[in-house]
């Protein structure tokens, strides 16, 4: 399979989301191997696990190495740091809404490269147990204090509820292939419309604790 331009990759990754993969890679001296990681972008970063987890009945080891705005192409650049130095026994993955919100997406470029992503970690982690999320729903219905309706146009003009149902369908057949599991933990999420429910958005986009709460309850029988 196609190795991943890492340089080309690198230039392509902003100040601060380099900065935020080199303190993972200080963290990741200090890990302890064999946990369970959750990996994605913004909506995997903003998880308040370390929280939540404290209402659960069980202790549990879990790192978080989420990157806000990582599109699927920056993780393929950043696995040993945000995947493979911490050599997990379970991993909760969730990217690629960034790629669906580009003004150039394409499914097709987006399935390429999450192939890459899994195919690298069935290749360097054959024995870990590997989830595919389910992307959220979105509002773009919802009225939201600090988004004008310009803003509500560019931000759902490709990231709409229609094209993350086809990418579910597309990485769920993707998540088979590998022989790992796809994992739909949006119930409790979706109004009667199947939008995100507005009291769970701060934007139409990003969760609120709340709404992570829910998802947890959801994702609790796989950890």
């Amino acid at each position: 399979m196609e190795k991943p331009d890492t340089e080309e990759i690198t230039v392509f990754m902003d100040e601060h989301k380099k900065e935020k993969v080199k303190k993972y890679k200080m963290l990741n001296q200090l890990v302890t191997k064999g946990g369970i990681l959750f990996v994605g972008s913004s909506l995997m970063e903003q998880f308040p696990i370390n929280e939540l987890q404290q209402t659960l009945e069980k202790n549990y080891i879990i790192y978080n190495r989420g990157v806000g705005g990582f599109v699927t192409k920056e993780l393929l650049a950043s696995m040993d740091e945000c995947i493979f130095e911490l050599e997990p026994a379970k991993i909760f993955i969730n990217i690629g809404t960034n790629d669906i919100g580009s003004p150039d997406y394409k499914k097709e470029h987006l399935m390429i490269n999450y192939d890459k992503i899994l195919s690298q970690i069935k290749n360097r982690l054959p024995n870990c147990t590997v989830y595919v999320m389910a992307y959220y729903p979105v509002n773009a219905k919802a009225d939201f204090p600090l988004i004008s309706q310009d803003q509500k146009n560019e931000m759902f003009k490709t990231r709409n509820n229609r094209s993350i149902q086809e990418a579910n369908i597309a990485i769920k057949d993707l998540a088979h292939h590998y022989h790992y599991e796809f994992i739909h933990v949006n119930d409790g999420l979706v109004d009667e419309e199947g939008n995100l429910k507005e009291e769970y958005t701060i934007e139409g986009i990003h969760l609120w604790p709340n709404a992570y709460a829910v998802i947890l309850e959801n994702l609790k029988q796989y950890l």
